[in-house]
């Protein structure tokens, strides 16, 4: 277990093999919880076919360092190499049982499929079983909107 850099709670990674199994075994739909321009934190939340079949799922843009970094150092390189290899790196936040820890700073569309394309991969599901509900949301810094 890692801290956040700026402490505001525990970091664990999270191995594909305890997520719920309906995620490698049926369609899902991630649905954000928050829009794409909003930040470097984009929540949302995995949902399969039945009633029961919903996870929270965060997208992180790790390399969001004002005021404070959002992950130590260790942590934001183990994300980057994962990356670089074609996976996405699977962390569990104080705010979030999973969140997926992707490079950059903030999200665009493709960067956030891309991350849920490799989720399914990590799960065992073919990326054609995910599909994704975006929101906009409006400019989070100063200057733009």
């Amino acid at each position: 277990m890692t801290r956040r850099a700026d402490d505001t709670g525990p970091v664990t990674e999270v191995d594909p093999f305890d997520l719920p199994e309906w995620l490698g075994e049926q369609d899902v739909t991630w649905r954000a919880g928050s829009g794409l321009r909003t930040g470097h934190r984009v929540t949302g939340r995995l949902e399969g076919p039945g009633e029961q079949d919903h996870h929270p799922c965060d997208l992180l843009a790790v390399d969001e360092a004002y005021p404070l970094p959002v992950l130590d150092d260790q942590t934001r390189s183990r994300a980057h190499l994962a990356w670089r290899h074609g996976q996405v790196l699977l962390l569990a936040t104080e705010g979030s049982p999973l969140t997926l820890a992707v490079p950059g700073t903030a999200f665009d569309a493709d960067l956030a499929l891309d991350a849920l394309s490799r989720l399914a991969k990590a799960v065992g599901a073919s990326p054609e079983h995910y599909a994704v509900l975006l929101r906009i949301g409006h400019d989070a810094g100063p200057g733009r909107g």
